[in-house]
């Protein structure tokens, strides 16, 4: 038997892809993963279909396919084919390793959901800064106009100054002296 050979969370998050505002993996990336084909991954669904309610899997719709194929360089494969592709859930990605019920897949479906949740904190987190920035902007609205004046004040202190004014009045030049070094 081939050995395991997993990707880590990392690679995996970069197979979950957006779709109908939910995270999801499409069927062939998960065949891959669990080391089935994409025709056996399907079948075994097609066998449990009461196991994948629509909240964990999901049929792609033509246009769906046609832009994931679009912007998917890894999908390319997909455009040729006359079936439309399966997504899944991180619950139906669980599901699915336990339908399939090879230790691979259970070994892959771990990887799967700690992508998954890797990738739920990194969103969390992005939230949170945009909500910072938020109430700094709300913070900032009031000293638009002094930030304004003391740009404009610096980069008048930065100007190259005009021409040199001569000065009025008495001046005092010094002499410019020219002395004989010869001794008398």
């Amino acid at each position: 038997m081939k050995k395991l050979s997993l990707l880590p969370p990392e690679l995996i998050e970069t197979r979950i892809l957006f779709i109908r505002a939910q995270k999801v993996i499409i069927d062939s990336d998960l065949a891959k993963l669990y080391g089935v084909s994409t025709k056996a991954l399907n079948q075994a669904v097609k066998r449990n279909c009461e196991r994948f309610p629509v909240d964990f899997m999901f049929e792609l719709t033509k246009d769906e396919k046609m832009e994931l194929v679009t912007n998917c360089d890894h999908l390319k494969q997909l455009k040729f084919s006359s079936t439309l592709p399966k997504v899944f859930t991180e619950h139906g990605a669980i599901m699915l390793a336990s339908v399939l019920n090879s230790q691979r897949a259970v070994d892959a479906s771990i990887y799967v959901v700690r992508a998954f949740v890797r990738l739920r904190e990194v969103l969390a987190s992005h939230k949170d800064l945009a909500q910072k920035l938020k109430e700094l902007e709300s913070k900032m609205e009031g000293y638009d106009g002094q930030i304004k004046d003391i740009i404009e004040a610096i980069n008048q202190l930065l100007l190259p100054p005009e021409k040199p004014k001569r000065q009025i009045g008495f001046q005092i030049k010094e002499p410019t002296q020219k002395y004989s070094s010869k001794k008398k």
